[in-house]
């Protein structure tokens, strides 16, 4: 595991250019095995978790070509294996579970270990997308391993999701693409790396009214064909560079910034003093001297953030805020709804000096403004919370230590490089 050392106080100034969305670049890549024919992927990020879906693919029979100067990935999966034998599918691996609608397009039959699947911020459910592919027709039997059928091919039908689940809804999509009929999911995740699957998959030929929205339709078509597809930036990189030159004083332009999905978020950072605009679709962020909460009209409440899926405030933001949030003066109540786990890392951030309070599993008030110390930190197995501990110590005059740092190259490839770049004082002890 890999530490970073972190000098902070510097004001970070310049413009960058945000990665490819990693939990975008994921589930296309699993949506390539829809199509025997060749496919072209621009903006593909270089980050450990896709490293490792690559590496299967190809171990299975895909011919990649990756040219990670240029973010540009060519895959062909005409050979792809025609089962997996003995040994099953492999569920284990972060991200395969995005597999399984492809797969049973693929190989009609699909045999799965039982396995519990989840992170730090709490177990991830196999039983949504198991209900997606019966609900299209598959049958399914469970005893040591699932047993997964579907040896006519899926069909179309109408299902209502008890929850707003990212993957879920990308399974369904992908499953509904070469589904006999019409499908149609109410209460579908429509974040925007579900909206670049759902674009990705309509430049392949598919058929989908919808997208952005919580209600998708699919028209099944026949077969679906190679293309050439643009990966959109990564809102969780725009939004931690934005915040990062608003807390340091400095000035950060972002490139490819994604206007059109950032109203919400521009709203939230308002709420601390912070003023996002726009030159084109270069973002940057502008604040009124020091940093300070705007308290609400109500006066007997607390300014708040509440996070929940999309079109909500985005949870994976919400650690990136709570950064901003410690460093401006004044009380923010954060509620994160959705992970039972997501909030369990705070005790690094007070280790610095935040004043933060744990009311319970979901939700959090930050005493903003207090004075900070530098100091050495756990890092969380939980990506933006290792990003929300280095922007804090990256505004605090001092060296700072965050260890076992690794899970930021998860989703951000040459994050630490491009922050040198901007003035950051900060560099990896592996």
């Amino acid at each position: 595991m890999a530490n970073l050392i972190v000098k902070g106080g510097n004001k970070l100034n310049g413009e960058i250019t945000p990665a490819g969305n990693k939990n975008s670049a994921l589930p296309i890549l699993c949506a390539t095995l829809l199509t025997d024919e060749p496919i072209v992927i621009r903006n593909f990020p270089e980050l450990t978790d896709v490293g490792k879906l690559i590496d299967l693919l190809q171990e299975l029979g895909s011919t990649v070509k990756w040219d990670k100067e240029k973010e540009i990935l060519e895959i062909d999966n005409s050979k792809f294996c025609k089962s997996f034998g003995d040994t099953g599918f492999p569920l284990g691996m972060r991200g395969a579970v995005l597999l399984l609608a492809p797969l049973i397009h693929r190989h009609k039959v699909l045999e799965v270990k039982q396995e519990i699947g989840g992170c730090s911020l709490g177990i991830r459910e196999l039983d949504p997308h198991l209900e997606i592919l019966t609900g299209l027709g598959a049958k399914v039997k469970s005893n040591e391993k699932i047993l997964i059928e579907a040896k006519n091919g899926l069909k179309g039908d109408s299902l209502w999701q008890d929850y707003m689940s990212v993957t879920t809804t990308e399974n369904f999509v992908m499953a509904a693409s070469l589904a006999k009929g019409t499908s149609v999911m109410v209460n579908a995740a429509s974040e925007p790396h579900v909206q670049d699957l759902c674009n990705f998959l309509v430049q392949m030929g598919a058929k989908i009214v919808g997208i952005g929205s919580s209600t998708l339709t699919v028209h099944g078509v026949k077969e679906l064909h190679g293309t050439e597809f643009t990966i959109s930036s990564d809102h969780h990189e725009i939004t931690t560079l934005l915040a990062l030159g608003a807390m340091t004083g400095g000035r950060v332009r972002v490139n490819n910034a994604i206007p059109h999905h950032f109203p919400l978020i521009n709203k939230t950072f308002a709420k601390f003093g912070v003023e996002i605009k726009y030159d084109g679709d270069t973002a940057y962020s502008e604040s009124n001297g020091k940093l300070k909460v705007v308290e609400p009209f109500t006066k007997n409440l607390l300014q708040k953030v509440e996070a929940a899926p999309w079109p909500y405030f985005p949870t994976d933001l919400l650690p990136l805020i709570m950064a901003l949030a410690v460093k401006a003066e004044g009380n923010t109540m954060f509620w994160n709804k959705l992970y039972e786990g997501g909030l369990f890392w705070i005790p690094e951030m007070i280790k610095f000096g935040a004043h933060i309070v744990m009311c319970d599993p979901h939700r959090v008030i930050v005493f903003g403004g207090k004075e900070l110390r530098p100091t050495t930190v756990d890092a969380p197995n939980i990506i933006r919370a290792t990003v929300a501990l280095l922007m804090v110590a990256l505004t605090i005059e001092g060296e700072s230590v965050i260890l076992n740092a690794d899970t930021i190259k998860r989703a951000h490839p040459n994050f630490v490089e491009n922050l040198q770049k901007l003035g950051a004082d900060i560099k990896w002890d592996e």
